[in-house]
C-alpha cells in the first residue's frame, strides 16, 4: 500500500469502540492530515480541523458508504481553506534591506517592512498566542525571549524595529551612563544591540504610547534621549495617529525614528498630514465587513438596553450632555456634601436633568420597569456624540464599566488590548476581527488569530502598519543622499 492509499486508523466503528462521535473521529484524522501538510500553528490546525470535521460529518450518507477514512478524503480541505497551505507574506526573493523585529507581537512592523521589500532576520516575542499569529502569516517562529538571546546571536541588519514596553528607568546621575540607567528594563535590550559595533543597524524605528514622553515625570524620555545620543544615533520623535492617513481611528502614538550619526547627523524632518477627524467617514473607508458572521450581532438583552437609552435621549429636552447619566440619581434626595467634589457635581447635574424632564423621565421609568433587569453599569449612560447624531443607533457604542458610551461615527475609538469591543449602531453588531485588522492597516490577506478574544487583543496591541510605513519611507532617505 503506497502512502497515497494509506488508511487512517479511525473508522466509523470508532464510535462504538471509543465512544466518540463521527465528527470527533474525523477531527482527529483531519488534524493528523494538517499536521503533515501545513506549517501553521497548532492552534490554527486544531481550529480548521474542527471546522472541516463539522462540515464533513454533515454528509452522513456518504460516510455510511465508507469502511474507513482515507487520506484522499481530505483533499477537499485544500479547496475549502486554501489559506492553510500558503504563507500570506513570505520573505522577498530580492530584498533591498534587512531588519529585526523586537517585541514583535503579530508583526505590525514586519508588515510595514515587508511592504517596503525588507527581509526579516530575527523576530522576538514571548506571548504564545502572538507567536502563533506571526507564524501563520510570516512562516517565522518568533518564540524567542530577547533577554535570553546572546549578543553574538543577533544578526547584522539594516533596520531595528520595536514597540518596546514602557518601564521606569533609574534616576541615577548622568555620570553612571546609559548602561546603569536602563539596566533592568527591556529598553536595555535595544541598547545592547545599538552599541554592538558588529551589528549597529543604520536605522531604528521604535513605537510607544504617547505618554512615554511624560512618563515618570519626563525621566523615562530623558534617559532614552541621552542613551540614543550616547550610542551614536540621530533621532526624532513624532506623534502620529492613523486618522492622519485617512484611517478612521484616533490612536496617537509616539514614533522614535533614528539614523546612525555616521550616515546623517543633521536635523531629521518628517512630514505628517493634518486631517480633521470630522472629515472621516468610516462607512466609506473600506473598513466595514459586508457579510460578517452573525455571531457578532448584539444580544436581545443588549438591544433592549440600547433601545431604552435611545428612547431616553430622544425624550429629554437636552441634546448635548456633558456628564455621565446615572439613573440612580434621578429620584435621589440624600446629602451629597460628603462626596468628592467631582462626584457631587455629577450627582447634582443628574438631579437637575431629572427635574427639567420629570414628566417624561417618570413615564420612561415606568415603561422600562425601573430598569430592574439592567445591570448596575447598564443603568449608566454617556452621550459623547454632541449634536452630530440624533440616535444612539447612528453612533458607535461600548458597554463599559462606567456605563454605555455613545460616540459619533466619524472614527473609531483607539483600539487597545480591547476589553469593550465597539458596537456599530447602524448594524447592531460588534466590530469584527477583520475590521479591527483594517483599522490597524493590516491587509485582508492577513490571518487573524483563530481565537477572537486573542485577535482583538492582538490588534489592540499592534502598531499601525500604515503609520510605520509612512514614516519609514521618509526615514530611509536619510543617509542615502535623498535629504
Amino acid at each position: 500500500m503506497n502512502s497515497k492509499d494509506k488508511e487512517y486508523k479511525i473508522r466509523h466503528n470508532l464510535q462504538e469502540t471509543e465512544k466518540v462521535s463521527i465528527e470527533d473521529a474525523i477531527y482527529k484524522v483531519a488534524l493528523d492530515y494538517l499536521s503533515k501538510k501545513t506549517k501553521k500553528s497548532i492552534a490554527t490546525k486544531e481550529f480548521y480541523a474542527r471546522r472541516y470535521a463539522s462540515f464533513f460529518s454533515k454528509n452522513k450518507k456518504s460516510l455510511k458508504e465508507k469502511s474507513c477514512i482515507k487520506e484522499q478524503d481530505f483533499s477537499g480541505i485544500n479547496t475549502l481553506f486554501p489559506e492553510l497551505f500558503t504563507t500570506p507574506f513570505p520573505q522577498p526573493k530580492k530584498p533591498t534591506f534587512t531588519f529585526i523585529d523586537l517585541f514583535s507581537g503579530i508583526g505590525g512592523f514586519h508588515q510595514a517592512m515587508h511592504q517596503l521589500n525588507g527581509k526579516c532576520l530575527l523576530s522576538s516575542e514571548i506571548d504564545s498566542w502572538a507567536v502563533d499569529t506571526y507564524l501563520d502569516n510570516y512562516g517565522i517562529d518568533s518564540a524567542k525571549d530577547i533577554t535570553k538571546i546572546k549578543d553574538e546571536e543577533f544578526p547584522k541588519h539594516d533596520v531595528l524595529c520595536g514597540g518596546f514596553p514602557c518601564q521606569a528607568f533609574s534616576k541615577a546621575g548622568k555620570q553612571l551612563g546609559f548602561a546603569d540607567q536602563t539596566k533592568g528594563t527591556l529598553f536595555f535590550q535595544i541598547v545592547r544591540i545599538l552599541k554592538n559595533k558588529r551589528i549597529r543597524p543604520n536605522y531604528i524605528i521604535l513605537e510607544n504610547v504617547r505618554n512615554l514622553l511624560s512618563h515618570d515625570n519626563g525621566n523615562t524620555w530623558k534617559v532614552i534621549q541621552d542613551t540614543l545620543n550616547e550610542v551614536g544615533y540621530n533621532f526624532k520623535e513624532i506623534i502620529m495617529s492613523p486618522h492622519q492617513l485617512g484611517v478612521p481611528q484616533l490612536r496617537e502614538r509616539v514614533y522614535i525614528l533614528g539614523v546612525r550619526k555616521e550616515l546623517y547627523d543633521g536635523e531629521l524632518k518628517f512630514t505628517v498630514p493634518h486631517v480633521k477627524k470630522e472629515t472621516l467617514d468610516i462607512y466609506k473607508a473600506g473598513i466595514i465587513d459586508e457579510n460578517p458572521d452573525p455571531k457578532y450581532k448584539i444580544s436581545k438583552h443588549e438591544e433592549k438596553v440600547l433601545n431604552c437609552w435611545d428612547e431616553f435621549y430622544n425624550g429629554i429636552k437636552e441634546t448635548v450632555i456633558g456628564f455621565p447619566i446615572w439613573f440612580s440619581e434621578f429620584r435621589a434626595t440624600y446629602d451629597t456634601s460628603d462626596l468628592p467634589d467631582w462626584k457631587a457635581e455629577f450627582c447634582n447635574k443628574n438631579r437637575k436633568l431629572y427635574s427639567n424632564n420629570k414628566e417624561f423621565i417618570d413615564s420612561w421609568i415606568e415603561k422600562w420597569d425601573n430598569l430592574n433587569d439592567f445591570t448596575p453599569t447598564e443603568r449608566k449612560f454617556e452621550w459623547q456624540a454632541g449634536e452630530s447624531i440624533k440616535s444612539l443607533w447612528e453612533g458607535f457604542i461600548q458597554f463599559r464599566p462606567s456605563g454605555i458610551r455613545v460616540k459619533r461615527p466619524d472614527s473609531f475609538p483607539a483600539l487597545v488590548a480591547i476589553v469593550q469591543i465597539p458596537i456599530i449602531g447602524k448594524y447592531k453588531r460588534r466590530l469584527t476581527p477583520r475590521e479591527a485588522a483594517r483599522l490597524q492597516s493590516f491587509p485582508d490577506e492577513f490571518m487573524p488569530n483563530v481565537n477572537d478574544h486573542q485577535a482583538y487583543k492582538q490588534f489592540g496591541n499592534a502598531v499601525n502598519v500604515n503609520c510605520v510605513k509612512f514614516l519609514a519611507e521618509q526615514l530611509f532617505q536619510y543617509g542615502k543622499g535623498g535629504k
